[in-house]
């Protein structure tokens, strides 16, 4: 879009939506059942419910399995409309099932061990969220696209998002230390419902009874994207990319039963390393233009390779802090390179449900790599002992890592165009 075509908000509009999209996304990282603020609270709970790391990194796949469905829900809000709202009834509506599942969980009884039942409930949330998070991107699209303010917003998202994540380390490593889950099911409870007042007060759309969807026009919708050979490149990288069988359930075990970390220390790292992905985020923004497209590409693999391998170097408090600075760094530097990467070749009269598309890959390959890693890693541990167990999982997810280099010939080309310059932020 040429910017001379762009309308410029007013300053009033600009500050609205940065604030809104900025509260939205910071209450996201806290409440966000699957890396938020019970992430931790939860792995522990099981461990006293002595289940295995490769049961708890089952129940962690399965609890990630609504964020595979991400193109559903993009397709429901912008062909679907619920009481003639395409964004704002689901917004409301996805937000208030967060609250219901987190503020039951607060008052549950958590003495009695059932993976099974915990698992059914944190899904409620988890699926929540995951549909949040889609309707609260369209918007941002919608918001942003006409004044350019598209780059500036995703900046302003993932920002105040790993702010949030460095409040949730160390206050889900207190939490798991003292036994108060439910706690922390409460606290992400009140937080979301911030988000539910947000999208009443904030959220402005006038009703549309006549839009309806049939099937031709979500068959036609995805059959149009699947024609782009760009799209289905980027959809291999990114899974590949994060197919790592190297997974924070594998980690977690890890420096708590065999380096001898505390809950609190953990927590910790994992708030050392938010904050250094939010120094990421914010000097991306400087440099995002300035280096080639091409070039960034190339530097998204060799940065995945070092925030996997550097774990090599962990093997006590002092190198624990320093590797969750460096891994912070280069790993969210990776993955702006991707959603950027993403966002790039996703047409504009679809970019919601292919960016949920290629999102849901993205967590599709974590997922499955969590899964498959802790296997690999109970399996090997009786033999090799926990330290060569674990330095092999490290070498696999390089290795995963790396191969992403065979699609850039494929990827080197229409997807890595560079885009106006008002988009970058």
């Amino acid at each position: 879009m040429p910017a001379a075509a762009l309308a410029s908000p007013s300053r009033r509009e600009a500050l609205q939506l940065s604030l809104f999209f900025g509260a939205v996304y910071f209450i996201q990282g806290i409440g966000e059942p699957t890396e938020g603020l019970i992430a931790q609270p939860v792995r522990s709970l099981l461990r006293n419910w002595h289940y295995s790391v490769e049961e708890i990194s089952l129940f962690a796949t399965l609890l990630s399995v609504p964020w595979w469905f991400k193109p559903l829900y993009g397709l429901l809000t912008d062909f679907v409309p619920l009481g003639g709202y395409r964004r704002r009834s689901y917004l409301m509506l996805s937000t208030a099932a967060t609250v219901a599942g987190l503020l039951y969980l607060s008052f549950a009884p958590l003495s009695q061990p059932s993976l099974g039942w915990l698992l059914a409930v944190l899904l409620i949330p988890t699926l929540g969220v995951a549909f949040t998070d889609v309707v609260a991107d369209s918007l941002m699209v919608e918001k942003g696209q006409p004044s350019g303010m598209t780059g500036r917003l995703q900046s302003i998202q993932w920002t105040c998002m790993q702010l949030a994540s460095v409040l949730v380390g160390s206050l889900g490593g207190y939490l798991s230390a003292n036994g108060m889950q439910r706690m922390g099911f409460l606290i992400c409870a009140l937080a979301t419902l911030v988000t539910l007042g947000l999208a009443w007060c904030f959220v402005r759309e006038e009703p549309d009874f006549t839009r309806r969807a049939s099937w031709a026009d979500v068959i036609g919708e995805l059959r149009n994207a699947g024609r782009h050979r760009e799209i289905w490149a980027v959809g291999e990288f990114l899974f590949l990319w994060n197919f790592n069988p190297f997974s924070t359930s594998v980690l977690y075990v890890y420096m708590i039963e065999e380096l001898h970390f505390t809950e609190q220390f953990y927590g910790h790292t994992v708030s050392l390393m938010s904050a250094s992905m939010t120094a990421a985020c914010i000097a991306y923004g400087f440099y995002c233009r300035r280096v080639s497209f091409a070039l960034l590409v190339h530097l998204s693999i060799v940065l995945g390779i070092i925030s996997t391998i550097a774990y090599w170097a962990m093997v006590d408090r002092p190198t624990a802090v320093g590797v969750s600075i460096l891994i912070g760094f280069t790993y969210m530097t990776a993955n702006l390179i991707q959603f950027d990467f993403a966002a790039r070749i996703c047409p504009p009269h679809s970019a919601a449900t292919v960016f949920a598309l290629l999102m849901a890959l993205t967590n599709a390959g974590m997922s499955l790599s969590t899964l498959a890693g802790s296997y690999v890693y109970s399996f090997s541990r009786p033999w090799w002992g926990a330290r060569t167990a674990f330095n092999s999982m490290v070498l696999l997810g390089a290795l995963t890592t790396a191969a992403c280099w065979f699609l850039i010939p494929v990827l080197v080309g229409p997807a890595t165009r560079p885009l106006p310059a008002e988009d970058c932020g």
